[in-house]
């Protein structure tokens, strides 16, 4: 009985100074979001209430929202295919894809965005009038950047690669494709039907991974020159410093709801059969 509250004892010290080490800053950014504890102010949710009509604050959130889709698509309709496939029809290539899907790790930021701007800088000057000139200058084009989603979804590569990997490893894939098969089903339908609910837990977490990545990227996007929602927040802190605090408060706080939300799916049983 000694041992069992020694560990129950610990157990909660540990939950305890955890729980210290993540809230007790969340509190202090909160606190000075409203102006608690700063001299000279008083204390307003003018912070919080003011978000919505920021300059910019709309446009950049409607683009990071837009990157994040077509990024979640992208990785999705990449790995997806790619994966079930070398299960499949290709185990010996697992390695490869693996090192692949790996290698975005140890690249840094700065290195990948130096690539992508020296391409972009020495394309124009070689392909002038031709169709690939066209198709850089549409992969910059300001409303869309398409060269962020392509990015955006080699910086994915690793976390989703790994979230679906074990998604896969724990379903028995080839009895489900075999007897998607002896009962008729093409192959796009055996993938939709068949294979992708049974990764249901998978692809919800590698769609929150991804969207958390594109939410809080910066150094891509600032070097390159674009203004999406990570990049709005840092540029409006030397003015607005309360609410570029209160905009970080609430995305963390939407960003932990979204997670419960998605764990609580992936959780979620389907209603037993009745006989």
């Amino acid at each position: 009985m000694a041992r069992l509250s020694t560990f129950r004892f610990g157990r909660a010290a540990v939950l305890l100074l955890a729980g210290a080490y993540f809230l007790a800053p969340l509190a202090c950014a909160v606190a000075f979001s409203i102006g608690a504890g700063v001299p000279g102010r008083r204390v307003s949710f003018d912070a919080y209430t003011g978000v919505i009509g920021a300059d910019g604050f709309t446009d950049s959130l409607t683009l990071t929202l837009k990157l994040a889709a077509a990024t979640i698509a992208l990785v999705l309709g990449l790995l997806v295919p790619a994966l079930v496939t070398v299960r499949l029809a290709a185990p010996g290539l697992r390695t490869l894809v693996e090192i692949v899907c790996l290698l975005p790790l140890v690249v840094p930021a700065v290195a990948l965005v130096a690539g992508i701007s020296a391409v972009l800088r020495w394309g124009p000057d070689h392909f002038v009038g031709t169709p690939v000139f066209h198709v850089l200058v549409a992969l910059q084009d300001p409303n869309f950047p398409v060269i962020l989603v392509l990015a955006y979804t080699l910086m994915a590569l690793p976390l989703a690669y790994r979230m679906l990997d074990t998604g896969l490893a724990a379903i028995d894939l080839r009895v489900l494709v075999e007897a998607a098969r002896a009962c008729r089903a093409s192959w796009p339908r055996t993938l939709l039907q068949v294979v992708l609910p049974n990764l249901r837990g998978a692809l919800l977490n590698t769609a929150f991974l991804t969207l958390a990545l594109v939410l809080g990227e910066y150094t891509v996007a600032a070097i390159l020159g674009y203004r999406p929602f990570a990049v709005w927040i840092l540029a409006i802190s030397g003015s607005q410093a309360q609410m570029s605090v209160a905009v970080s408060v609430m995305g963390l706080l939407f960003t932990w709801v979204l997670l419960l939300i998605i764990a609580t799916a992936g959780r979620a049983r389907r209603p037993k059969e009745t006989s």
